[in-house]
């Protein structure tokens, strides 16, 4: 006990030594936070701030691929447009419902969203750039990083430009709360982007030793657009000698890009995969993997290179592409899942469910894994293929694949092709036709392969695990084609949409008679060149007038659009969600938007 009784009193002194020691010592309640960090302590290196830009180049991947599957990206990426529309299993994802969309809809905030975090994730890095801390290896080095920041910020604010029109323009960070942006207009918001790139265009290197990193050209191409959206809406204003000043700029750097001597259109065969005259695609009985009982031969050529694993970056050999995003097989095994194209699966068709009697299975025969997110429209699939269109690359079957042998042991076309009017029309109710045909489609070879990677070690036809475009040299050709043709020169139009037809192998070719003031034709050849590319929205609302309302109306898959789309628009609407929180000024609703 007495044992006992010391040690407490012991603890009892300990104690109050303690308590007098702080009360002597205030200096003791004093936080000094070794780990609490700000915009001016973040970073201490040059590797820390190029971080910020890798994780703009990520989420830009990650917007472009979708390997998350998110509704907002599938119509930032042309749902809801003349190309694209939802299978009857994914009616509930519609974008082409007017009585359901409307400002409050979150696609729309979240793709404005998307734009800030970019052009406030390319606000840190020039903040942080100029921080006394921060030392570079040379001046080049950081010039290519501001370069880089205000690519990125120019990049949001002309996709900003193009979707909503005039947005505020943000060129510092945010310490505090801020409630009153003010819109810029549109033509502002794409001078500010065409400023942007002007300024650092010299110093963004022509050529990279690895791929994904900025180019010159990628600036140089969103300088055509920029200009070519700007002498646009000038034209629309009323200001038309603006308007000519600007299509001129417009193809001016078209030229830079297309004329420059870097790139080139890919006329020959080229890359991994040359050297295969024809591939063979096994079809399997029942979509059972044990033992194919038939194969389809196709045979190939230098269109379908440009999508084969291993050829779409320039420091592949492939001299039409700009600016790729970069995926990588072994980082996505390791810790990158998001490294990954999940285009048969989220793209492809579900022939097990539309046309079950015949085809089933999840395996290269029927394109892969597919579960239908979004589907090619009847326009992108088959009208734009019609009668003298019908002869072109873009459409032969190694790349735009319509044969497909049937796999069912019952069915009359087991082993032998199908024929469309069967996977179209087969029921004797129309709306079951309807219902099927949505889920059947083409396959392109941009969302399919006959080669899969990982299939030894888990994978199953989901994804693909190439890089994928951002930029390809073909796009600016389309660019500086309907810049030339809103000057008044339809035959260099024309010769623009031969340079792609011609490498596309087509037995027609346009002449200016076919160059229409709707742009119709150059909508077209944009469809047949870069389905799965193009961010179609953006070009449909670039364009302005009614173009986008007129084709939506006309080539939607599902009848809600005619039905409901009553009013005109040229512009999506600013997200409700961000009017109202910017309390303390007026920001201005699109017109047509309620």
């Amino acid at each position: 006990m007495n044992k006992i009784n010391f040690i407490k009193h012991i603890w009892i002194l300990i104690l109050i030594f303690a308590l007098f020691a702080c009360e002597s010592d205030k200096e003791f309640l004093n936080e000094k936070p070794t780990t609490f960090y700000t915009t001016d302590n973040a970073f201490s290196t040059s590797a820390q701030i190029d971080q910020v830009l890798v994780g703009i180049y990520s989420q830009l991947r990650d917007l472009w691929a979708n390997p998350g599957e998110a509704a907002w990206i599938f119509v930032f990426r042309g749902n809801g447009t003349d190309m694209f529309d939802v299978p009857s299993i994914r009616r509930g994802n519609t974008f082409n419902n007017y009585g359901t969309i409307n400002p409050d809809h979150s696609h729309f905030l979240n793709i404005y969203s998307a734009w800030y975090q970019i052009i406030s994730k390319a606000n840190l890095v020039l903040y942080a750039s100029e921080l006394p801390q921060i030392t570079w290896s040379s001046p080049a080095e950081k010039a290519y990083v501001l370069a880089q920041a205000r690519f990125f910020r120019a990049f949001a604010y002309r996709n900003l430009g193009e979707l909503f029109g005039g947005v505020p323009i943000v060129t510092e960070i945010s310490k505090t709360a801020k409630y009153d942006f003010e819109r810029a207009s549109r033509l502002e918001t794409y001078q500010f982007a065409i400023d942007e790139l002007l300024a650092i265009e010299n110093d963004i290197p022509v050529t990279n030793v690895s791929g994904g990193r900025i180019v010159r050209g990628a600036a140089q191409h969103n300088l055509c657009e920029l200009y070519l959206a700007l002498g646009t809406q000038l034209a629309a204003d009323g200001n038309s000698s603006g308007a000519q000043t600007a299509f001129t700029n417009s193809i001016s750097y078209a030229n830079k890009v297309i004329d420059g001597g870097i790139y080139s259109l890919i006329n020959n065969r080229f890359g991994k995969r040359k050297n295969e005259l024809t591939i063979n695609i096994p079809v399997y009985s029942q979509g059972n993997t044990s033992t194919p009982v038939d194969n389809l031969e196709q045979t190939t050529n230098h269109y379908w290179d440009m999508f084969q694993e291993g050829n779409v970056n320039y420091q592949d050999g492939n001299t039409e592409c700009i600016w790729a995003l970069q995926t990588d097989y072994a980082a996505y095994k390791a810790e990158d899942g998001k490294s990954k194209l999940p285009y048969s699966r989220t793209y492809g068709p579900v022939f097990r469910d539309g046309a079950k009697n015949h085809l089933t299975g999840t395996l290269e025969d029927v394109g892969g894994r597919g579960i239908s997110q979004v589907i090619p429209t009847m326009y992108t699939r088959d009208l734009i293929y019609e009668d003298k269109w019908a002869e072109d690359l873009r459409n032969s079957d190694v790349v735009f694949r319509r044969t497909f042998i049937g796999n069912v042991v019952t069915s009359p076309y087991y082993r032998i092709v199908v024929p469309w009017d069967i996977m179209y029309y087969e029921s004797a109710d129309p709306s079951t036709n309807n219902n099927n045909r949505s889920l059947c489609y083409p396959v392109s070879c941009k969302i399919a392969t006959d080669k899969y990677t990982g299939l030894d070690a888990g994978e199953n036809r989901s994804n693909l695990f190439r890089d994928d475009y951002f930029i390809r040299l073909s796009e600016t050709i389309l660019l500086r084609a309907e810049a030339k043709q809103r000057s008044g020169d339809k035959n260099g139009a024309a010769e623009d949409i031969n340079l792609l037809r011609n490498r596309a192998q087509c037995t027609y070719l346009v002449t200016a008679a076919d160059m229409d003031d709707k742009f119709n034709l150059i909508l077209d050849e944009r469809a047949r060149e870069l389905v799965y590319e193009e961010c179609r929205w953006n070009t449909l609302l670039r364009m302005g007038g009614t173009i986008a309302v007129d084709r939506i109306a006309q080539y939607a898959y599902w009848p809600e659009a005619q039905a409901t789309l009553t009013f005109d628009y040229n512009l999506w609407p600013i997200p409700q969600t961000v009017i109202d929180t910017n309390k303390d000024k007026v920001l201005e609703q699109n017109p047509g938007w309620k």
